[in-house]
């Protein structure tokens, strides 16, 4: 009987107009998971390409769309963190990758988890002003040369921020430099595949911290 009382609540799904985010967790830990750009979705797309900042509750500036995104699923996420740590005593963990590792962001602005920010192919977010609003554990992975991570443009103010763990052309936890930039080009030309794009692609995050973590 103690057994079932204890079971964990299954995952939460939470969806509105296509911003999706999943809540779930177990005795310890809740995990935050936002979802990352579809490019079939016209959603998504439409919300990358709002990239005129805005004022955020907080303080600074941030992308019009993906603070857009974040506003829909935010009253969710809350409403689902409630039930799944009802005494405020687990972990709670935030993820994303793509437009979701954006999201993922300000979400955690807004929760400050202390299991921290850990997010995949991020873009930038929004001003330094902003980013002062960061009082958690922020991890932030690039793979090689993934072009997501260098939009919006910093001469538009935008700023990255976070502990970056950088990924090599040959998956080690590295630094970024020009010399590993053009070994990743090389390997792309040499696999017929445009480099800059094929490194933000999920799968490839998910393969190449594998093997760099086997290091």
């Amino acid at each position: 009987m103690k057994k079932f009382l204890n079971k964990p609540l299954p995952p939460t799904y939470i969806d509105v107009e296509g911003a999706q985010a999943y809540v779930m967790s177990d005795s310890k830990d809740v995990l935050i998971a936002c979802r990352g750009t579809e490019p079939t979705e016209l959603n998504d797309v439409k919300a990358d390409l709002k990239t005129w900042p805005v004022d955020h509750h907080k303080g600074g500036k941030v992308h019009r769309g993906f603070y857009a995104e974040y506003k829909k699923v935010i009253p969710g996420i809350k409403e689902a963190l409630a039930k799944h740590n009802k005494k405020g005593v687990k972990d709670v963990w935030v993820c994303g990758h793509s437009l979701g590792g954006a999201m993922a962001l300000l979400v955690s602005v807004e929760l400050e988890p202390s299991g921290g920010c850990h997010t995949f192919g991020q873009p930038r977010v929004g001003n330094a002003q902003f980013l002062k609003s960061v009082n958690f554990p922020y991890y932030r992975y690039r793979n090689n040369n993934d072009i997501v991570t260098k939009v919006p443009l910093w001469i538009m103010g935008y700023r990255h921020h976070g502990n970056l763990h950088y990924i090599t052309s040959d998956c080690k936890i590295g630094k970024p430099g020009f010399k590993d930039w053009c070994k990743g080009m090389w390997a792309g030309i040499k696999a017929r595949r445009f480099d800059s794009i094929g490194d933000h692609d999920i799968q490839a995050y998910y393969d190449n911290i594998d093997k760099a973590l086997d290091e």
